[in-house]
This record gives structure tokens, C-alpha cells and sequence, in this order.
């Protein structure tokens, strides 16, 4: 069998589902940034306590996109820019956010730190052991993503050695942020990749790439969290929550939680 379960771990980011009301805010979407725009959404709520806003676990960028679209969700939230198709259908997006893409592994794999190219050999099955890059004698277990999925999209397009990576067909794919998490927390030697949070090297390790630190401003990978509203189709809460996304306070929150603060260049145009 490839994946052995290791003995059960708690998940740290797990969320129990809160039904929504009428009057709730309800933002679906992206597993990116999930602890983070949780905190946001709380922080929010806790000023304005008429409207409870709800960060609910990820269905996907594309989910986010079609529940704004079929006007079952006023606010979205995606990891991946806008299609021109998006736009002419009066899709708006607004960047609030950037979160590194980070490797993360099981803690049995007992290292800190790869090259690149490292996880590059990893992610195609050229390397099979950890005892290969500095680790234990311990098989070497790859969770990869849906190729759709942002995360991929970024590494593709901020490291050369991702480019044109053909992953091994000895891999895992985990179809949202939560399972890759889950998946790699129940299996030695397991690694994945995903967005950046803080409270995950409570439980994995989140490796250096290049002696970079994801929190580092050389890091190689960012991905962009966005807003997202259908032109014309949005309440004046919805509007105060997008530019309580972009204040002082906000910025504070994202920091805690490992993400840079994106200021947009224009108003959104509502």
C-alpha cells in the first residue's frame, strides 16, 4: 500500500459548519489563507455584531466563482486571477492578501530545509527516500494537487524546476487545502504543499527552500487571495466588509497569520 496511516493527529485548522441565517454574510471559496480570513471575518463581526460574517471551508477558487456568478453568494473568495469571461460577466475581484505556497511534512520526516530542485526530484519520484536529502531511512510519500488547483499554478509560475514537472504516478492527489493538510498529517513521510498559515508548523514541518523561510521576503512563492462580487449584485455590508479588508486592522491580522497585505491600485468599482 503507498500511504500507511500513521497514528491519528489532531487537525489543527478543522472548522465545525455553522449554519447561516438570512441576515449572515457567507463567503465561499479558496481553502488559501482559511485560518486567516476566518480571524478577519471574526474581527468583523465582533464590530458590526448585525451581520455575522462566515468563512466556510473551501469548495474551490472555481466554487467561489460559480456561487458569486449564480448569485448564491454575495462575496467570494479565490487564489487565482479572474478569466476574461470571468470579467465580462460583471465578475469584479479585489487582491487583499498575499500567502506563501509552502511544502509541508509530517514530522517524521525531521528536516527544515530543501533546494528547489529538491522538491522538484520529490514531486517527480526521483527521490524516494528522505534519507536521500538529509532525513531518516523513510519512504518518501507525495500529496500533489489537482492541476486546476492555484497553489500548483503558482509554484509553476515562480520556480523554474515546477514548470514543466510531471508528477509521479506513486502520489496522492488531494482535491481541497483541507485534505492535502489532513493527508499529510496521517502519513509518515508524507509531504504536500499548500498555502502558508502560522499554526501549521504546530504540526508540520514547513520547509526552508534555499534557507528561505516562507515568512521571508525572498521567498519564492506568493499566492494572491481576492475578494470577488458580481457587479451591481451587492449589499452595503458586503462593500463595508471588502474595505474593512483592506485597513490597518486587517493588515495586523494577516501578519499574524503569515500574509502580506495587498492595497489595491483603484476603488472597486461596485
Amino acid at each position: 500500500m503507498l500511504f500507511r496511516r500513521a497514528a491519528p493527529t489532531l487537525w489543527l485548522l478543522a472548522v465545525v459548519a455553522v449554519p447561516a441565517s438570512a441576515d449572515d454574510l457567507v463567503i465561499p471559496g479558496t481553502g488559501d489563507g482559511l485560518e486567516m480570513l476566518q480571524n478577519l471575518a471574526a474581527a468583523y463581526t465582533a464590530q458590526h455584531p448585525g451581520t455575522k460574517v462566515i468563512v466556510p471551508p473551501s469548495i474551490g477558487s472555481g466554487g467561489g466563482k460559480i456561487a458569486v456568478m449564480q448569485d448564491r453568494a454575495q462575496l467570494g473568495r479565490v487564489a487565482i486571477p479572474l478569466s476574461a469571461a470571468d470579467e465580462a460577466n460583471g465578475i469584479v475581484a479585489v487582491s487583499i492578501v498575499r500567502v506563501p505556497t509552502v511544502f509541508f511534512a509530517h514530522p517524521s520526516v525531521r528536516i527544515s530545509d530543501l533546494t528547489a530542485h529538491q522538491t522538484a526530484e520529490i514531486f517527480a519520484g526521483r527521490i524516494t527516500s528522505w534519507a536521500e536529502v538529509g532525513g531518516p531511512n523513510l519512504r518518501v510519500r507525495v500529496v500533489r494537487r489537482e492541476e486546476a488547483d492555484s497553489t500548483l499554478q503558482v509554484l509553476r509560475a515562480t520556480m523554474p524546476e515546477w514548470k514543466s514537472l510531471v508528477f509521479t504516478d506513486r502520489s496522492k492527489t488531494a482535491v481541497t487545502t483541507q485534505e492535502a493538510f489532513e493527508t499529510v498529517s496521517s502519513y509518515e513521510g508524507a509531504i504536500g504543499f499548500g498555502p502558508y498559515s502560522r499554526s501549521i508548523e504546530q504540526q508540520f514541518h514547513v520547509l526552508k527552500i534555499d534557507g528561505k523561510h516562507p515568512t521571508s521576503a525572498q521567498y519564492p512563492s506568493f499566492t494572491t487571495i481576492r475578494l470577488i462580487f458580481k457587479r451591481g449584485h451587492i449589499s452595503d455590508e458586503a462593500k463595508n466588509f471588502i474595505e474593512f479588508a483592506s485597513s490597518a486592522e486587517a493588515q495586523q491580522i494577516f501578519a499574524i497569520y503569515g500574509g502580506v497585505a495587498e492595497r489595491p491600485s483603484d476603488a472597486p468599482k461596485f
